[in-house]
């Protein structure tokens, strides 16, 4: 039987057909045209880099931090080199024509991918991702070194240093964790001048019921405490060992009931106040440990989870401090710094960033379901190097008749 020469349909562009492998499973072509009729980014005419390409391209950058900006492109565009024919030369945009895309997309499209797209996806059988009913997350936040320019300097502000200057400005971003799966989710950035708690109380918001979120003692205060009550998830913090808290009720288990407060004025009219369970421990012969930790947290029944369980539970919200391992270490590079010239960029490149992510832990965690496997025993670096060697010669993805790239 005769077979049809490969070749790209009359009128059709090399980008219409990029390559995306595991970047478009995980961020559909639907979804992502979506996103950009809603925030007024669809391309208006037909161009050799339209918005939907951008969008991915965006996300690429991430896997290939060590790359060039015409290389990584060049990269995705191999996959439709059969197409083509192998004598036939593939046109790759300059990093101006790269650059002018990817600043007519702006950073808000990926900012709205990103919130749409990158959530939990642990099952029930997802090992290590549950506590009885509750599902485990954890809070933290990190910084990230943006490109030495005046504007993001202005934009992001440096840290302190002992001698001069920082080297590079910063951006600092907190995210919530998926323990089980080390999904970072609704992460939100700004200024390195920008607190922790000020990005926790809109990180915070995307807590849902069911959930059990683990935080460490610099996020405790009354009014996030109430804040992240207020979703409906349960909380399970580390507080500071002097605070002050009297035992209302003591249970059988060694943990109390007592409650805290908005204000001392409060404390001392007894009004406003919420109810919260204080569990006191230490930990034994173990190096390294502290001499004495307190957690609270708004599971009050000690039937349902035992003071001892959660003090061995609270220890996991380490596995958010590996999640942020693979981000900085494994897929951006140590001591590699985000490449954007401009604020703007910046934004887009971190967010491209968290989605890439996210697409390589949505890939280890299918093949841990599928081997019945914890994706903590599965190789990060591992699946970045695979994704890299793979994406050039994933199936190039065409536009369908419906739905065609603008």
């Amino acid at each position: 039987m005769s077979r049809t020469v490969g070749a790209l349909p009359a009128g059709s562009r090399v980008t219409d057909y990029i390559s995306l492998g595991v970047i478009a499973k995980t961020f559909p072509l639907d979804t992502v045209q979506s996103v950009l009729r809603d925030t007024g980014r669809s391309s208006q005419r037909r161009r050799a880099l339209p918005s939907p390409v951008v969008v991915y391209y965006v996300i690429a950058l991430a896997l290939y931090m060590h790359s060039s900006y015409r290389e990584v492109l060049r990269c995705l565009l191999e996959g439709v080199q059969w197409l083509a024919g192998p004598s036939q030369a593939l046109e790759v945009a300059g990093k101006s024509g790269i650059s002018q895309a990817r600043t007519r997309l702006g950073w808000e499209p990926l900012h709205r991918l990103h919130g749409a797209v990158v959530k939990p996806i642990a099952d029930r059988v997802t090992w290590g991702a549950w506590y009885g009913r509750w599902r485990l997350v954890s809070l933290d936040g990190s910084t990230l070194d943006v490109a030495d320019e005046a504007s993001n300097a202005a934009a992001f502000g440096r840290p302190g240093a002992s001698r001069g200057r920082s080297a590079f400005p910063q951006l600092r971003f907190v995210s919530l964790v998926e323990n089980g799966t080390h999904v970072l989710f609704a992460s939100e950035m700004a200024g390195y001048g920008t607190s922790e708690i000020a990005l926790a109380k809109a990180v915070l918001g995307r807590l849902e019921a069911g959930m059990l979120c683990l935080a460490d003692r610099q996020f405790f205060g009354f009014a996030l405490w109430s804040l992240a009550c207020g979703s409906g998830a349960d909380l399970l913090w580390r507080v500071r060992k002097n605070m002050r808290l009297v035992p209302d009720r003591r249970l059988p288990d060694g943990s109390y009931l007592s409650t805290i407060y908005p204000s001392e004025r409060d404390r001392r009219h007894r009004s406003g106040g919420l109810t919260v369970r204080a569990i006191d421990y230490r930990l034994e012969g173990v190096g390294g440990a502290e001499p004495f930790y307190r957690l609270l947290t708004t599971i009050l029944d000690h039937d349902v989870a035992p003071a001892h369980e959660l003090a061995a539970l609270y220890h996991e919200r380490w596995e958010i401090e590996t999640a942020l391992d693979e981000l900085k270490t494994h897929l951006r590079g140590a001591r590699i710094v985000l490449r954007s010239k401009t604020p703007d960029l910046v934004r887009q490149e971190f967010y491209g960033l968290m989605m890439a992510h996210f697409a390589i832990r949505s890939l280890i965690h299918e093949a841990a379901l599928r081997a019945d496997e914890d994706p903590d025993r599965l190789s990060f670096l591992h699946a970045v190097r695979v994704v890299r060697r793979k994406l050039p010669a994933a199936i190039a993805i065409p536009p369908s008749e419906e739905q065609g790239l603008p």
